[in-house]
């Protein structure tokens, strides 16, 4: 698989909680505006095939692409067909690829996400984030309930996918606030239902509320109570948990999401994304590689890196073995397909081959047993009589704990 990721950074107004590298201004600089952006974003295009050309990567077709932000649909939707033909037109795209963008429900209409779906887009992911009034505002959110609903109808006319985004943990919700937003979102009808716990940064409005006592801080237990109610009503429904915090009708799964877990290349595009190649090619001879790289943040410093006609990074990495074996084991402990434990033994052997210092040692399933007894994970066979490791509820609330003890196990 090859997936790309476009980064759009404008949003109307920065919500209270967020963090994200995004910006409220019409124009950032160096050709980083609104009106632009399109035009920005397909020139980095270009130099990103270019570089892949020069270190030995020749991607298939894309698989997926997303548009994220930030506030995607900030944009014309003329603007987003206009990178989508971009991507086909450098690097292909598959017949059925999945083609999705975030929206803001106050910015699009029927005509908008018609376009969008001549434009060969297949999916639209709503940010719902609540259907409480209160909470709503709490979180800064300009939408109403009626806003997404409508958003939701005119997809599904269009023939467009369509999934929402939930978050729990916002201070003054209650239990009966949250399963009343994922009741309403039920109700829709979607099948993909995406539920994050608020994470508060102390940079941002709320957590400047937050550390000035004029909002009660989040609490692990309402969270971890909220995941909980989160999972019985939409497994009620007939949307299964396939990655922590996703859960999606048979079928409906986001491949987007799945590549990130699985560790597929990926090119970020936008300031600030990130990119994540299995393996380049350094030239004269050199092994290849696992790389990571980012874009520079700031949008007027990603423009004048574009125009200058270089790939707009702010800096990247080599993956080594041992980090490789590190994020194979955390995004494995993250999805319901779970981690093969062959495959982190044939890592575990790749990390002890080029450095033999290393303390690593195979898993062995019985090795698993006490976390089975403790009911955080299960251990099944697949089809291919793969041995598996998956998370139950208790071992998803507990995702971090889980993956320490596995990287105990193996001595990482």
């Amino acid at each position: 698989m090859f997936e790309v990721y476009v980064h759009v950074p404008f949003c109307m107004r920065r919500c209270g909680y967020c963090d994200f590298n995004t910006y409220t201004a019409r124009d950032l600089g160096a050709g980083a505006s609104r009106g632009n952006y399109a035009n920005m974003v397909v020139r980095e295009m270009e130099l990103t095939h270019e570089w892949q050309l020069a270190h030995g990567i020749e991607e298939p077709s894309v698989d997926t692409v997303f548009f994220g932000g930030g506030t995607p649909t900030i944009l014309s939707a003329d603007d987003l067909v206009t990178m989508l033909d971009a991507i086909r037109r450098i690097w292909g795209v598959m017949p059925d690829a999945e083609i999705t963008t975030e929206a803001n429900p106050d910015t699009v209409n029927e005509y908008y996400i018609n376009r969008l779906a001549e434009g060969g887009f297949t999916r639209i992911s709503f940010g719902m984030q609540s259907a409480v009034p209160h909470v709503l505002r709490t979180l800064d959110r300009t939408h109403t309930p009626a806003n997404v609903e409508a958003g939701v109808h005119a997809a599904d006319k269009a023939g467009l996918r369509s999934s929402v985004d939930l978050i729990y943990g916002a201070p003054g919700e209650s239990l009966d606030d949250w399963r009343t937003s994922v009741r309403t979102a039920v109700n829709l009808g979607v099948n993909h239902i995406s539920a994050y716990a608020l994470t508060v940064e102390p940079t941002t409005k709320m957590g400047r509320r937050i550390a000035a006592g004029t909002l009660p801080k989040p609490d692990d237990d309402d969270e971890a109570a909220k995941y909980e109610i989160a999972d019985e009503l939409l497994t009620a429904a007939g949307l299964a948990w396939y990655e922590v915090s996703n859960w999606a009708k048979p079928g409906y799964e986001s491949r987007h999401n799945l590549g990130y877990w699985r560790n597929v290349d990926w090119a970020g595009l936008g300031p600030g994304a990130h990119s994540h190649y299995n393996a380049v090619s350094s030239g004269d001879d050199a092994a290849e590689h696992a790389l990571r790289a980012w874009d520079i943040a700031h949008p007027r410093l990603w423009g004048t890196a574009i125009n200058e006609g270089r790939v707009p990074w702010g800096g990247s990495e080599e993956i080594t073995p041992g980090e490789n074996l590190e994020e194979l084991i955390m995004l494995g402990l993250r999805i319901r397909e779970g981690l093969d434990l062959g495959r982190i033994n044939g890592a575990i052997a790749s990390a002890r081959g080029v450095d033999g210092s290393m303390p690593l040692r195979p898993i062995d399933a019985a090795q698993l047993l006490p976390m089975v007894e403790e009911g955080l994970v299960v251990i099944e066979s697949d089809a291919r009589n793969h041995t598996r490791i998956v998370p139950t509820r208790k071992g998803r609330l507990l995702n971090d704990a889980v993956i320490e003890r596995v990287f105990d196990l193996a001595g990482v």
